[in-house]
């Protein structure tokens, strides 16, 4: 089974910019489609942003033109390159993955707190 671990969170200032990334023990080219999520405190988790193995992306409308996910399939890693943090940024941000076989993977996720 593949694991998902995050990295890369931390306290910024609003305003500021931060990189995660989603280090797989398997080659991320067996994903249909990967993407970040996140959960900020008495909310549900929700999609941040999506790509598919043929490089399509997705965003939500509150990070979109502020956040870039990409992938390195030669370094089996998935990024999210947030700018312009928000105080509304914070949460609890998710890796995930989807095999062709619609199985998902998830990470255990990285904490991002955006002070004021």
């Amino acid at each position: 089974q593949v694991q998902l671990v995050e990295s890369g969170g931390g306290l910024v200032q609003a305003g500021g910019s931060l990189r995660l990334s989603c280090a797989a023990s398997d080659w991320i080219s067996r994903f249909n489609a990967m993407g970040w999520y996140r959960q900020a405190p008495g909310k549900q988790r929700d999609v941040v942003a999506t790509i598919t193995s043929g490089g399509y992306t997705n965003y939500a409308d509150s990070v979109k033109g502020r956040f870039t996910i990409s992938r390195d399939n030669a370094k089996n890693t998935l990024y999210l390159q947030m700018s312009s943090l928000r105080p509304e940024d914070t949460a609890v941000y998710y890796c995930h993955g989807q095999s062709y076989y619609k199985e998902d993977y998830w990470g255990q996720g990285t904490q991002v707190t955006v002070s004021s």
